[in-house]
């Protein structure tokens, strides 16, 4: 478990903090989304893996759908280095931190390369959970979510396409604690309430 550090000084010195990345890694439909909303409503700042994407995306003139940002992360990986997503995320954080953030959200940790650079960057500093569900209750969701719904069949290809391409399951196999959310979402801010307290997050 990581520990928050405090080195308090006399009356007139500055305190120093431990700075504190939480990074949520997950299959699609787990929930991913729903646990970062938790801290960032809170004012927690967050940086999005997925959001380098898209800008690059949009950059290019790419229509943005599920497909259309598959192929172009996929791309992006083949041509720039499997490090091309994180090292913008590891510029993302440092100016956070150099602007004096000490508890930052990482949203959309995909890769074992990605957990690798992120553990290097900030040694000590990075904690990791993984938000699980089963598969069929992954699917439901993901059918039923109002923005880019996806079939079973598409559901399925997608999780093979984020294990086989993307190494996914390194980060998930990895993490730090694990968190279930197969019930209610009041269920997993319960959870998620408990492991902030544990962290002292």
């Amino acid at each position: 478990m990581l520990q928050v550090y405090a080195i308090c000084y006399n009356e007139g010195m500055t305190v120093q903090k431990h700075t504190q990345i939480l990074a949520f890694v997950g299959l699609p439909g787990s929930g991913k989304s729903t646990a970062v909303e938790y801290f960032t409503k809170n004012g927690y700042p967050k940086v999005y893996f997925g959001g380098v994407v898209l800008e690059a995306m949009r950059d290019e003139g790419v229509e943005i759908t599920p497909e259309n940002e598959r192929i172009f992360r996929e791309r992006m990986r083949e041509e720039h280095g499997k490090d091309v997503i994180v090292n913008r995320i590891v510029e993302q954080i440092q100016r956070l931190i150099d602007a004096g953030q000490r508890r930052i959200i990482a949203d959309g940790l995909y890769t074992w390369t990605e957990y690798k650079i992120l553990k290097k960057a900030f040694p000590g500093e990075l904690t990791v959970v993984a938000i699980v569900a089963p598969r069929r209750t992954r699917y439901r969701r993901l059918a039923e979510r109002p923005i880019r719904p996806l079939t079973a069949t598409e559901a399925y290809d997608r999780d093979t396409s984020e294990i086989e391409n993307l190494e996914k399951g390194g980060p998930i196999a990895i993490a730090d604690y694990y968190v279930g959310n197969k019930e209610s979402v009041e269920e997993l801010y319960e959870a998620l309430g408990g492991l902030q307290e544990e962290l002292g997050f």
